[in-house]
């Protein structure tokens, strides 16, 4: 708590959230394991916590259930309940390919399940979309604190942005760190977003909404996060088995901000073009007005479409009246009428068949399998 980090804030939000509604009394403390180690009969119930070594044995001394909320802990095969970092990853690459770009990388900690996810995520959307994906891994300890390593991270960093062709997206395991990154562009004559567009991870406020640029970054749902695990908790301290597998909880959002204000199209109507879709992706425009948006005739734009991004203009509309789709469907309740209307489409009809041909499911299907594991419930 005493971090005041937005991601260890929410998943206390969100937990107490569960605790308010079951009426539960809940205690902050910030050494569990001494706690429990005073013997007599033990304070707690259950425990949320992020799981080290320590608490882990102390709670399982007492006989007390334990839900893990630290994905990088080192205690394995603990209950638990973590941001889907794989899907955080894709949903970067999505946001950064409808943009345009070709040539993309991932900044990321060594030996972090986390950034490891991520990368994996973003590394196979974006190899799948056809294009190549570089990475640079750190440590991460050499960076924090007194910084030990800090040199050698720079130094790194200018290494790794030698090789690169501008323009290029990147996705950045860390709002902080996205900053670093910022500062390393600077120095290589680089401008953020017009020769790297960047997306980070965790949308802390403080860090992404000043300086300028303001940073695009993903927002990981660690309120939902705390409040599965609290529903988690609650099913083990009535005596019921964990499941086999931590449960995984998909972003909330990617929020656009200046990081990723570009269309990077090598042909500038094409780019003008990408950003008139992206503007109006949830209104029923039709291929006509992306030409006339742009002042052009049709066949040239259409040329230039399939030879710079390898696809035809409605195809990119359905592409992004699909994304938007997709990502109403996972995190609400929203009919499927709505859906539809509020991404572009006709009728739910019309969505239904476009997803089907296109996605290869039926949209419903679809929301079945990604949607959330828990909801908001009352207690019993």
């Amino acid at each position: 708590m005493e971090w005041g980090f937005k991601r260890h804030l929410e998943i206390y939000a969100g937990s107490q959230r569960f605790a308010d509604e079951s009426a539960w009394d809940c205690t902050i403390h910030p050494a569990i394991d001494r706690a429990l180690k005073k013997g007599g009969t033990p304070p707690f119930d259950g425990i949320i916590a992020r799981a080290t070594s320590a608490i882990a044995a102390a709670a399982a001394k007492a006989g007390i259930p334990i839900v893990n909320v630290w994905l990088n802990s080192p205690v394995p095969h603990l209950p638990g309940v973590h941001p889907d970092f794989h899907t955080s990853g894709t949903m970067a690459a999505e946001h950064l390919l409808g943009r345009g770009l070709r040539n993309f990388g991932h900044l990321g900690f060594q030996r972090d399940i986390d950034a490891s996810e991520q990368q994996s995520g973003f590394h196979e959307a974006i190899t799948k979309a056809g294009f190549p994906c570089s990475s640079f891994r750190f440590p991460r300890a050499g960076t924090e604190g007194r910084a030990p390593g800090w040199e050698q991270f720079i130094s790194g960093l200018e290494s790794w942005l030698d090789s690169w062709t501008p323009p290029i997206g990147i996705l950045v395991c860390n709002d902080q760190y996205a900053r670093y990154l910022i500062d390393v562009c600077r120095s290589k004559g680089l401008h953020i977003p017009q020769d790297v567009a960047l997306v980070s991870t965790s949308n802390e406020p403080l860090i992404c909404e000043s300086p300028p640029p303001t940073l695009t970054s993903i927002d990981m749902g660690f309120t939902q996060v705390g409040y599965q695990a609290a529903a988690l908790l609650d099913l083990l301290m009535r005596g019921e088995k964990p499941p086999d597998q931590p449960i995984l909880v998909p972003p909330s959002d990617l929020i656009p901000r200046q990081s990723t204000d570009l269309y990077a199209a090598d042909d500038p109507l094409v780019a003008r073009a990408l950003r008139f879709i992206a503007d109006h992706r949830h209104t029923r425009i039709e291929v006509k007005d992306v030409v006339s948006a742009v002042a052009t005739n049709r066949r040239g734009l259409e040329r230039k479409f399939r030879s710079s991004l390898g696809r035809s203009i409605a195809n990119e509309i359905t592409r992004l009246r699909l994304d938007r789709a997709k990502r109403q469907m996972v995190e609400t309740e929203m009919p499927m009428k709505e859906i539809a209307l509020d991404s572009g489409f006709r009728d739910a009809d019309h969505l239904y068949k476009v997803f089907q041909r296109v996605i290869g499911i039926p949209p419903t299907h679809f929301r079945e399998e990604h949607q959330k594991l828990f909801h908001s419930r009352k207690p019993e």
